[in-house]
């Protein structure tokens, strides 16, 4: 049950009607992990970790630098230089001690990774590179493990929610990995920390949502969600599943 604090603490999340105590003990009980620990996953992570998810894990190697901080609201000028993984658990654990927060301060590869997500109701992938997204989608995938993907640059973002077996998966979408130099990257063309903050915070709501509710027609399921914050223009595009899908198809 909820102690004292944990009660006035999500009080505002409790008395909303189709939330209530049985919809934040979901939360305590939930178990999400992030994957990457930048513009996308620094917002995720405070709104998971102030809504109450009980078991958070942080993925992230790298080490925290002075041009990550205009989006990675999880650092400061003093944890540069720092591990991401310890920075970021410093942090969120001062925003709420009633969780439990894992780190893995590795590189997610092909022989970690199922060891890994096997253990989490959710999963958020909130990487940078194309390699990463495409190997958490495919394991994802063949574990049965629910997930958002989303990605951003300059002004614009995309995401989208998997329900594996049930939804139409990453692969669906974008097929291969594209080869390195076809596409623009943030660290050459550039993206605004409101754009990273934006997405990361609807990552978030997505895994909250299925934590409480369970229910994919409340999810970005089945479409992309697609936004330019510079115009100020929101779309979703339904995409459908991919019968030849090299991850999800039979």
């Amino acid at each position: 049950m909820l102690n004292e604090n944990e009660m006035e603490k999500y009080n505002r999340q409790i008395i909303i009607p189709n939330l209530g105590l049985e919809g934040q003990m979901k939360l305590k009980n939930g178990k999400v992990l992030v994957i990457g620990l930048g513009g996308l996953g620094s917002g995720a992570l405070f709104y998971l970790v102030s809504a109450g998810v009980g078991h958070i894990g942080i993925l992230d190697k790298d080490k925290v630098e002075l041009s990550n901080l205009n989006r990675q609201i999880l650092y400061s000028e003093y944890d540069v230089s720092k591990p991401k993984t310890s920075s970021a658990y410093d942090k969120l654990s001062k925003l709420n001690s009633d969780i439990r927060i894992q780190e893995y301060a590795i590189s997610l590869t092909s022989d970690n990774i199922e060891d890994i997500i096997g253990g989490y109701d959710f999963v958020i992938e909130a990487s940078d590179n194309f390699e990463t997204k495409f190997l958490v989608n495919d394991i994802c995938v063949k574990l049965m493990v629910p997930f958002v993907i989303g990605g951003v640059f300059q002004y614009e973002g995309q995401l989208m929610t998997v329900i594996p077996g049930e939804t139409p998966c990453y692969r669906c979408v974008f097929k291969e990995i594209p080869e390195p130099g076809t596409y623009p990257t943030t660290s050459e063309e550039g993206v605004m920390g409101t754009t990273a903050g934006l997405f990361g915070i609807i990552e978030a709501n997505e895994a909250v949502k299925f934590l409480v509710y369970g229910d994919k027609e409340k999810l970005l399921t089945n479409r992309i969600l697609y936004a330019d914050i510079q115009y100020n223009s929101f779309e979703t595009f339904e995409i459908e599943k991919n019968e030849t899908c090299d991850a999800c198809s039979k």
